[in-house]
């Protein structure tokens, strides 16, 4: 009875270990399968980065934050299928001065893209042009110095009739100037087909209506979109 328990017990050990074997193996094949199958999947791709930092037209002033046209540039994208989140900078009122003071909090995050709309302020408050210039020279200089692959849009503007002819021609200019000098992309004139058009503004004659912004938004767009090209070709 003794040897017979002895043998049982061998027997009992030796089934154990066999089937601890079986489990390993079983583990063993089941990691690699499970790792090809992750390395073929690919990792999400991370999304890239659009900001649009500018003025009350960015902040889409007297409307409905869905109706601004970075949130328009978004479902563009979106429809696209393009991996891109537009972050809307826009700080009504604000100047080419005070987008400068802030270009160092915007970049504290990647940008990829950056459309930069502001100059109108300046423009309204007959700001001299040489300033105006300086300033986004200096944001582009420092958007450039944190990230050199990061692809500007300067966004063109025009000024009405009565700050004089002058004026508003050297301030036009500034922004083919400084896109040609800087190697950017350019918008011509933001509210190119809006502004002028009393029933695409809202009543003060200066921002744009829904509809107008939907408008800006295909200004921009037609202007972006190569840029995202540029960066991402296939889409996600």
């Amino acid at each position: 009875m003794a040897g017979e328990s002895r043998v049982s017990c061998y027997i009992g050990v030796m089934l154990c270990r066999v089937a601890w074997l079986l489990i390993c193996v079983m583990i063993g094949l089941s990691v690699p399968v499970t790792a090809r199958a992750s390395d073929a999947a690919g990792p999400e791709p991370k999304r890239r980065t659009v900001v649009v930092l500018g003025d009350s037209l960015a902040a889409g002033y007297g409307l409905d934050p869905s109706e601004a046209f970075p949130a328009l540039l978004q479902k563009k994208i979106d429809e696209a299928g393009w991996n891109f989140t537009v972050v809307n900078a826009g700080v009504s009122g604000d100047t080419t001065a005070g987008g400068l003071r802030r270009i160092n909090w915007v970049l504290k995050q990647k940008v990829d893209v950056l459309v930069l709309e502001l100059g109108g302020n300046d423009g309204l408050r007959g700001v001299p042009v040489a300033v105006t210039q300086t300033n986004l020279q200096a944001i582009i200089d420092r958007v450039r110095a944190k990230n050199p692959q990061t692809r500007i849009i300067v966004a063109g503007m025009q000024m009405p009739p009565n700050v004089g002819e002058e004026y508003n021609r050297a301030f036009q200019k500034t922004f083919s100037d400084l896109a040609a000098t800087n190697q950017t992309a350019l918008i011509p004139f933001i509210l190119e087909g809006v502004g002028g058009h009393p029933e695409l503004n809202q009543p003060d004659h200066i921002h744009p209506t829904a509809e107008g912004d939907k408008i800006v938004a295909e200004n921009v767009w037609q202007v972006l979109k190569p840029e995202l090209e540029k960066i991402s070709p296939a889409k996600s």
